[in-house]
């Protein structure tokens, strides 16, 4: 097994295609750490993409019985990944245990060196995760 790290920068980039990326990386048997997970962006029409998820957090219903969708930005990242991953086949249980997500750069992986997206400029049809995550906790 390769146990090279990646230190992906999610800055700017489109979490669906950033998420496929990292997908890949993890079946490859690397380990990845994202770092801004808050500044990906999802493109579409906020108000779309906000009332999807409203409605992804309300199937779990009070009772704490359906699917839980998490409400913070580096645990909705780590939930779109892991959707992309075969979670019933062992390889996909080992590759979501290699990675972890982060809001910021933390300390012990400020000196790393980062691969950033290539996405300069934001679309206007879009919502950062940070946005969307405090638009679904209310």
């Amino acid at each position: 097994m390769n146990t090279q790290t990646l230190t992906i920068d999610a800055e700017n980039a489109v979490a669906g295609r950033l998420a496929s990326f990292i997908a890949k990386q993890l079946l490859l048997g690397k380990t990845v750490n994202v770092v801004n997970c808050e500044k990906a962006i999802i493109i579409g029409r906020p108000a779309d993409i906000t009332g999807k998820y409203l409605a992804l957090r309300r199937k779990g219903g009070s009772a704490m019985k359906g699917p839980l969708f998490p409400s913070t930005p580096e645990r909705i990242m780590k939930r779109i990944i892991t959707g992309m991953l075969p979670h019933k086949k062992g390889r996909g249980e080992d590759a979501e245990k290699r990675i972890k997500c982060y809001e910021g750069i933390p300390e012990t992986l400020k000196d790393q060196k980062l691969i950033k997206s290539s996405r300069e400029s934001v679309p206007i049809k879009s919502i950062t995760i940070k946005e969307l995550s405090i638009k679904i906790k209310h």
